[in-house]
């Protein structure tokens, strides 16, 4: 998953409690909160279970392919794209698009709408204006909170590089530091992914 469990928890809980009064009118933030929780949770899966089931049906030809020279990226990296086409799935990667951000300003409009959808059919809250202005903000709120997220990431990940030791990406060791170095980085943006 392109972001931390844990900071879509977070995420989730700010959304719900910065959201405009005059947008939204919320009776009970922490049921708000848990159904954005599950939308974004479940949209930013999407692509994960394209990748597993990609891997599923590459398992399947891989003695076709060795027997062929057919390379294993370049395979999965076609198909994946042919499977997203068809199932027309928006791309939750924002790099892969061209954005700044993890996410992509399309995975971010896709889960707004989803989010809307959701909240409407919630009783914990009731939308005070047009269905399109509160997923405006729900965009708008998501963006900046998605920011903060993104400067600690590239932050703790420099971080990692200008050690004197060079640790591999993808290492256990690299996974120990990011995570410390990140958590660090959250904190001086006043998020603390430890507390409720």
């Amino acid at each position: 998953m392109l972001i931390a469990k844990e900071f879509v928890a977070y995420l989730s809980r700010q959304v719900a409690s910065r959201l405009d009064t005059s947008v939204i009118e919320i009776s009970n933030p922490a049921a708000v909160s848990e159904v954005i929780h599950n939308i974004v949770l479940d949209e930013l899966g999407v692509e994960d279970r394209l990748n597993d089931e990609v891997r599923d049906l590459l398992e399947q030809y891989s003695v076709y392919m060795s027997n062929n020279g057919i390379s294993y990226s370049e395979m999965f990296r076609r198909i994946k794209n042919q499977l997203v086409a068809q199932r027309k799935i928006v791309r939750a990667s924002g790099r892969e698009t061209g954005d700044a951000m993890k996410l992509s300003r399309d995975k971010i409009n896709e889960i707004s709408h989803k989010l809307v959808a959701g909240l409407r059919k919630s009783r914990d809250c009731r939308l005070r204006k047009d269905a399109n202005d509160v997923r405006l903000e729900l965009v708008k709120l998501i963006s900046e909170i998605l920011q903060n997220e993104d400067k600690a990431d590239k932050a703790a990940r420099t971080k990692i590089r200008t050690l004197k030791k060079e640790v591999p990406e993808g290492t256990e060791e690299w996974d120990i530091l990011h995570k410390r170095y990140y958590a660090e980085e959250l904190k001086s943006y006043g998020i603390d992914l430890g507390r409720s």
